[in-house]
């Protein structure tokens, strides 16, 4: 059981780590895309490789978290499982999903959509790097307004790039 512990942790980092580095390259091609007014074909063809990617991350880190948490809480109750550290990467994992959704079905919008995402991959990155350093014992409150934090970052600087090449175009 150990060993599939092991694995899988090192399955979920890596996925994080894809998904952090995809989720940078997605933000900086799309602005290289818009920097000239329009995105080519090519260019949405090269979006969409990442995209795929960063789905395949998605994915992977919902599984191995999921059974990191079955797996996890063998030793004990599911409840005693359930701490702030565990529930923030639900949450965070929960919001690259839904964010994901809305932004496919364009229901959520883009000046919001895009840096909601890049916050998150963030966010779950510096989760990731908090274990090792054994910081992991925090607030939830702690946690959400870490997290609130770092979407409104993500927010002012990815609406304002998008603001600067939009006024460099008129």
């Amino acid at each position: 059981m150990e060993m599939i512990i092991v694995l899988l942790s090192i399955l979920q980092t890596i996925a994080i780590s894809l998904g952090v580095g995809c989720s940078t390259v997605a933000i900086i091609s799309f602005f290289v895309a818009f920097s000239d007014g329009q995105i080519s074909p090519d260019e949405r063809k090269m979006l969409g490789v990442t995209y795929i990617l960063l789905r395949i991350a998605m994915i992977t880190i919902l599984v191995t978290t999921l059974l990191l948490a079955l797996t996890g809480s063998s030793g004990g109750t599911f409840d005693e499982y359930l701490t702030p550290f565990s529930v923030s990467r639900f949450v965070l994992i929960g919001v690259l999903f839904g964010n994901s959704y809305l932004m496919t079905k364009h229901i959520m919008p883009s000046n919001f959509g895009p840096a909601i995402q890049a916050g998150s991959w963030y966010t779950l990155g510096i989760t990731l790097a908090l274990v090792p350093l054994e910081l992991t014992h925090y607030s939830l409150i702690n946690f959400l307004v870490g997290y609130v934090a770092t979407l409104a970052l993500a927010i002012a600087i990815v609406n304002g790039v998008m603001g600067y090449l939009k006024h460099s175009h008129t």
